[in-house]
């Protein structure tokens, strides 16, 4: 046993048990319980109410004693006058979000990284990720008002002789009013996961390669922008699979009745339709629609990364 010890070989032992290993990790198991009992209670039980989907669903007799219609509310969603019109603009949206907006939060935290005295730059990244915390009723109501005829956007027009306009109600103007104020809302606290990936980066490398002679750019470009691989890899991937999921709150904080053409989406119609007026299996069908495709494009896009990188997918 000394002689292996002065050699240096590895005295390998069995693998831990499950049993040894909750008894010796029992804290972490503990902490671990709530999140569990969440995802649990929030996430698989509510899959049951898919059923919903393929009934003609009524309140009043319940999962059980509403007709089965199997695939009907499927066939009647496909039909709908108005669907492909809401499945093109969930589409655009999806695609702002995910594609066009992805690589914002990306070039923040690049830049914020590369301010080197710290109380301006925590005063940066304080004012980037505070509007996180607001409401889109907060930031819907905000933007009425500076779009408004008396809002600071046309007091600016006004100095260069330029008429009032009502922008929330241009149709036009909808989508880049959407794509900016997502950016303003939430590009700012996505840098708080690639800041946190760029802390664990060894400054050993930078000195390496300073020492070479890289300049700033050079090792932006050449070293940390390829460390945030990985962590931008997982990211979209987790945010392609609600492609077609936008989120309620923001198109139907910004939408008026003159911008409904191009700014009603799934989860707005899900609202009008399915809450609103009881229709409850044919918006059910439209969210198992939207997991359905989100599904197909996680795995996708997951299947194209193992087989592009060398980090590979989330599986």
């Amino acid at each position: 046993m000394k002689q292996k010890e002065m050699s240096g070989a590895i005295d390998y032992k069995k693998p831990m048990t499950l049993k040894s290993n909750i008894r010796k990790y029992w804290p972490y198991y503990v902490l671990v319980i709530p999140g569990m009992i969440y995802l649990f209670m929030f996430h698989y039980v509510p899959m049951f109410g898919s059923v919903i989907a393929f009934q003609k669903y009524s309140v009043f007799k319940g999962v059980w004693g509403s007709k089965w219609v199997g695939l009907e509310n499927f066939r009647q969603l496909f039909k709908y006058p108005d669907f492909s019109r809401i499945l093109i603009n969930t589409m655009i949206f999806g695609f702002i979000k995910t594609i066009l907006i992805f690589p914002i939060p990306v070039i923040f935290s690049l830049a914020i990284n590369e301010i080197r005295y710290m109380p301006l730059k925590k005063s940066v990244q304080t004012a980037v990720y505070i509007p996180h915390f607001l409401s889109w009723v907060i930031v819907g109501g905000m933007i009425f008002d500076i779009m408004g005829k008396g809002g600071l956007f046309n007091i600016i027009r006004g100095w260069f002789g330029l008429k009032s306009v009502l922008g929330m109600q241009i149709e036009s103007w909808f989508r880049p009013i959407f794509a900016f104020s997502s950016v303003w809302k939430e590009a700012g606290w996505g840098t708080v996961v690639y800041l946190a990936a760029l802390s664990g980066i060894d400054p050993g490398i930078y000195e390496a390669a300073e020492v070479d002679g890289a300049s700033r750019f050079q090792r932006m470009w050449n070293l940390t922008l390829p460390m945030l691989i990985p962590t931008m890899l997982t990211l979209f991937l987790l945010g392609i699979g609600k492609f077609l999921e936008i989120g309620f709150e923001q198109n139907y904080n910004l939408l008026t009745p003159m911008t409904l053409s191009v700014g009603d989406i799934f989860d707005t119609y899900v609202y009008r339709v399915g809450i609103l007026n009881g229709q409850y299996s044919s918006t059910t069908a439209i969210g198992l629609f939207q997991a359905v495709v989100g599904l197909i494009l996680v795995g996708t896009f997951n299947f194209i990364a193992n087989k592009t990188t060398e980090d590979g997918g989330l599986w």
